[in-house]
């Protein structure tokens, strides 16, 4: 693993129960270092939350390993995380399944903040983190049915970073808001996971987003990476079919937006059989 990376995933492979196996992850291979936005994207069923899911612990790794800070990752259970392990944390899709409807706000953020001084690590307030991702600490006392989508989400958010994370992973975290929530959500979380020196993990079909935050992109199809690099690289110079056909899809700047072709049967197992570009 490098000195410097956070999250090393190498030929990670999920699977789920069936007649024959469904290989959800495929041999995908990726790091984060600290400061270091890593995107992974793809269509729908590409994988994407499944190895999501494996590098925090939810879903169990059939082969391959994840290292989280130079020790393993282990399957979450009924017993209580290693507290070392709680240096990764998740942010997932609908903030309205991931926050407690029964408790405040307020206490959910301090459950994070509880979390970093187990570790040693240093502790805010609970209406600093509410400041930083652009609420007033009045809300502390709300509970999460009060607020809209975009608001929950800032306070799922402001609840994953009080932990202190030396890892975030985001699950599709903008896919649920609206149009004009989705690009300043995301800036929040880079800015945030920057400031405090901590790696982020950004799952998203989004690309134009993507190109705005990460600094790498990942671009998966069929459970396999089939193309990697720096995120301006293979935006403005894509080299798999796959990555050519996703950047082809994205709607236009003046509106008028692209209507995709659907691939033939033939161009989806071309995608798997050209061999995968990583740089």
């Amino acid at each position: 693993m490098s000195e410097t990376a956070v999250l090393d995933a190498q030929d990670v492979v999920v699977r789920y129960p069936g007649n024959p196996p469904v290989v959800a992850v495929n041999g995908v291979s990726l790091t984060v270092a600290p400061g270091e936005t890593v995107a992974l994207v793809g269509e729908s069923g590409s994988g994407k939350s499944s190895l999501a899911r494996a590098v925090v612990g939810i879903e169990k790794v059939a082969a391959g390993s994840v290292r989280f800070r130079d020790a393993p990752v282990t399957p979450l259970g009924i017993r209580r995380r290693a507290v070392a392990l709680t240096g990764i944390q998740m942010v997932f899709q609908d903030p309205s399944t991931s926050l407690n409807p029964r408790r405040r706000v307020g206490d959910q953020i301090a459950d994070g903040i509880a979390t970093a001084r187990a570790r040693g690590a240093e502790g805010s307030r609970v209406e600093e983190w509410l400041h930083r991702v652009g609420l007033p600490a009045t809300v502390a006392t709300r509970f999460p049915h009060q607020f809209s989508g975009g608001q929950k989400q800032r306070i799922a958010i402001a609840r994953a970073l009080a932990a202190r994370p030396s890892l975030l992973v985001a699950d599709e975290p903008i896919s649920a808001l609206d149009a004009s929530t989705q690009t300043s959500v995301a800036a929040l979380m880079r800015d945030l996971v920057a400031e405090s020196g901590a790696g982020m993990l950004f799952i998203s079909h989004d690309l134009a987003v993507v190109r705005r935050i990460a600094d790498r992109t990942f671009v998966m199809y069929s459970g396999r990476v089939l193309e990697a690099g720096a995120t301006e690289r293979v935006w403005s110079a894509p080299q798999h079919p796959y990555t050519q056909a996703l950047l082809a899809a994205i709607p236009e700047p003046d509106g008028a937006g692209r209507i995709p072709v659907a691939p033939t049967t033939e161009e989806r197992i071309l995608w798997s059989e050209i061999p995968p570009v990583v740089d």
